[in-house]
């Protein structure tokens, strides 16, 4: 099993209601790939709510494999979600294990 975590952070040019909405979004769309992508184990998105947070959206993941997450990573759905991320955050960090 290979559990794969993902932080970022929202644009600063986005208004507290553009973050906001971003985040439901993405939440939204990175949980709908756990029934989609083959070998996902599980797929949770975290909204900060706290202000000692230094990130603001995290993802937290776990595969069968480190070839199910490699797989995850070029799927067109996920690329799909990716697009849209790309445009609202900023300071991805990523850490696999």
């Amino acid at each position: 099993m290979v559990t794969h975590i993902v932080l970022w952070n929202y644009l600063d040019t986005l208004t507290a209601e553009q973050k906001a909405e971003a985040g439901k979004k993405i939440k939204k769309d990175l949980e709908c790939l756990k029934s989609v992508i083959p070998g996902v184990i599980s797929l949770e998105v975290k909204l900060n709510e706290m202000a000692s947070s230094t990130k603001d959206i995290g993802l937290f993941s776990e595969f069968e494999s480190e070839e199910a997450l490699n797989q995850y990573a070029v799927h067109p759905e996920h690329l799909k979600v990716v697009q849209y991320i790309k445009t609202v955050t900023c300071g991805r960090t990523a850490f696999d294990y």
